[in-house]
């Protein structure tokens, strides 16, 4: 007789609830982490894990919560249609266009590592507890010559110019400045750039649960920029082309395209003026970690919530983090200013 385990799973907002109900033997479901451009344009993060279902197994919502609360999303080359929650913008998953199958967010391999240009977070870590992670980039797939060109990244821009930002729509698309000497001679810079490299911004990855929730990945990673250096400049509300709100607390702001569920942005009230960009809609031509323009911290954010969440994985990037960002000099850490 088979036996059978539901699993239980819901947004941020809870406006999307749903069980799923899986063969035991099936478990743990096969996670691999992709680093595509599609995924990381529509998610706003340095990659995803995707967790194929078993063929014939569905999400089961649970009242109120039911499909017509999702946005659905598909491009020109998309092999499946993406599904994010409407209100605060967190990833359910995909639904294949062959057979309809579903596949949701022990972690196997490590997919289109090229099309990161610098191997994204893949470059720092190749084992979980223990077991060699495979690396998967199919003939097909974008080389290191022709990737620039082919994810949208412009490879003609020069580390002086304007950073490009842009989700996978197009429905959001602006520039990020370097520190301007005006900024850096005001007060307001205090902490917000470091005196070792003042041409960069400060950025780290944060496993934290809230981010988590609205996004529908394990990781996300964040460059803090001041409003005014963004171009052109968020309302007061962030909003620039088809980007949506949600308040995830009362002292927080997040954005995320409504049309193809990207995360953008997230500001709170005790950093006026700055604001968090989320890192995976950035066009750098030197690769995902956009080393030109960032400052690593060394100690990830919110460890202990990635932990709880997901220990091996979380225990394997924290660990990595350390090694890559001291081989690169980056800062061993760095506190973020509060007003």
């Amino acid at each position: 007789m088979t036996v059978n385990k539901t699993l239980t799973a819901a947004c941020h907002c809870q406006s999307i609830h749903f069980t799923i109900t899986i063969p035991a033997d099936t478990l743990p479901l096969k996670v691999h982490i992709c680093h595509c451009s599609v995924c990381r344009y529509t998610h706003g993060t340095p990659c995803i894990f995707h967790a194929p279902l078993p063929a014939g197994v569905a999400p089961q919502f649970i009242a109120p919560s039911n499909m017509n609360k999702l946005t659905s999303y598909n491009h020109a080359e998309s092999q499946g249609t993406r599904h994010f929650c409407s209100t605060c913008g967190c990833h359910i998953g995909d639904r294949s266009h062959d057979d309809g199958s579903w596949g949701l967010w022990e972690v196997r391999s490590h997919y289109f590592t090229n099309s990161s240009l610098d191997g994204g977070l893949s470059a720092m870590f190749s084992h979980i507890d223990g077991r060699q992670l495979d690396v998967f980039n199919p003939e097909t797939s974008l080389d290191d010559s022709k990737a620039g060109d082919s994810i949208g990244i412009d490879t003609a821009r020069t580390e002086a110019e304007d950073l490009r930002a842009e989700c996978h729509c197009g429905g959001v698309s602006f520039s990020i400045a370097r520190p301007r000497k005006e900024f850096l001679a005001s007060p307001a810079s205090e902490g917000w750039v470091l005196p070792r490299d003042t041409s960069k911004w400060l950025a780290l990855l944060d496993l934290c649960d809230d981010c988590r929730l609205v996004d529908g990945s394990n990781v996300i990673a964040w460059m803090f920029v001041p409003v005014d250096h963004i171009s052109p400049s968020p309302s007061g509300d962030l909003i620039i082309g088809s980007l949506k709100s949600y308040k995830s607390s009362e002292e927080v702001l997040r954005t995320f395209c409504g049309t193809c569920g990207a995360t953008v942005f997230y500001s709170c009230t005790d950093r006026p003026g700055m604001v968090d960009v989320a890192v995976g809609i950035l066009r750098a031509p030197e690769g995902v970690m956009v080393e030109n323009w960032a400052l690593w911290r060394g100690r990830i954010g919110s460890g202990d919530d990635g932990l709880k969440y997901d220990p091996g994985f979380s225990r394997a990037l924290i660990e990595g983090l350390k090694v890559w960002g001291s081989r690169r000099g980056m800062p061993e850490d760095f506190v973020l200013p509060r007003v």
